[in-house]
């Protein structure tokens, strides 16, 4: 995923606006100044084709006009609304118009700026929910199925101690699944950890705790390998649509933002994100990890409290 969404959103030179004149309307005459523009990409057009490559998107906006400049492109279209802009820019400087208020263009690239910089640690957080879960549930059902639950209950084995064993053991396979994401990023695309590794170490492995109780507390009862494929299937599902993993959470209605913001995932995204990307100090996150270590405490108790050997 982190290649093909890397490859997919890359950084490009800005697009020229493509910009059409019809020959022979009154925007003929300003025609070479658009060509000179670095920012247009001129077409010179009749009536008849400037007319279909209007109606077919192959320009942004046309400029036409027999007794006045027109300028005609769909205004729902944002980047006829650009080319527009820039298309008007160039003739009225073309015909000596000045800036009224002097600026200065700031055009330097900020680190986290990137689509990749920001979906890497939602990347990050899916793939520790999914893992976490995943392999947490399949691996109980299967030992309820071959009889070894069984059989440990027949031992001094507490229930708390097996289910903490699951959760803590789980964690020695962050090292398989985080690390090689993070260096590839880097290597590939240039992603940076702009904050602190310790914080971010500390936000993956309470992440990592959280989901494999939850992962716990999903196969407490399940028998089956479809089973508890459903069930998980059943919690996951709402999380990777609405917790920000490849689009921002904030999209949503506000309505709808007090559960979004309640979910796991969007915690551990966003406290990802708040290290990865803005070097924010632990107050920037206290809230986040606080929702974690909340769902982390609810799995793992109410996994001790249905849990059954048999």
């Amino acid at each position: 995923m982190a290649l093909g969404l890397g490859i997919a959103f890359r950084e490009r030179p800005t697009e020229r606006a493509a910009v059409g004149v019809e020959r022979g309307s009154v925007a003929e005459r300003y025609a070479p100044a658009l060509g000179r523009s670095s920012e247009v990409e001129l077409e010179i057009l009749s009536p008849d084709s400037a007319e279909d490559a209007i109606r077919r998107g192959e320009i942004a906006v046309l400029l036409t006009g027999r007794d006045v400049l027109t300028y005609r492109y769909d205004p729902a279209r944002a980047e006829s609304r650009s080319a527009q802009l820039v298309a008007d820019r160039v003739v009225q400087r073309a015909a000596g118009a000045t800036d009224r208020v002097p600026s200065v263009q700031d055009r330097d690239r900020r680190p986290g700026g990137r689509y990749i910089d920001w979906v890497l640690p939602g990347l990050i957080g899916m793939n520790l929910m999914s893992t976490g879960m995943w392999g947490m549930g399949f691996g109980l059902v299967q030992m309820r199925q071959k009889k070894q639950l069984k059989r440990m209950s027949s031992t001094p084995m507490r229930k708390r101690d097996f289910l903490l064993a699951q959760i803590l053991a789980r964690l020695s396979f962050i090292v398989l699944e985080v690390p090689p994401i993070v260096l590839f990023a880097w290597l590939a695309f240039g992603v940076k950890v702009q904050g602190s590794l310790a914080a971010l170490a500390l936000v993956i492995t309470l992440g990592a705790m959280t989901f494999a109780g939850l992962g716990l507390l999903a196969s407490t009862r399940a028998r089956t390998i479809e089973g508890v494929s459903g069930v998980l299937n059943l919690v996951m599902l709402p999380m990777f649509v609405l917790s920000g993993v490849f689009f921002p959470a904030s999209r949503y209605p506000d309505a709808l933002q007090p559960v979004v913001q309640a979910l796991p995932l969007t915690a551990l995204n966003d406290a990802l994100r708040a290290i990865y990307n803005d070097a924010l100090p632990f107050s920037g996150y206290a809230g986040e990890l606080a929702i974690l270590a909340a769902w982390m405490a609810i799995g793992f108790l109410l996994s001790l409290r249905f849990f059954r050997w048999q």
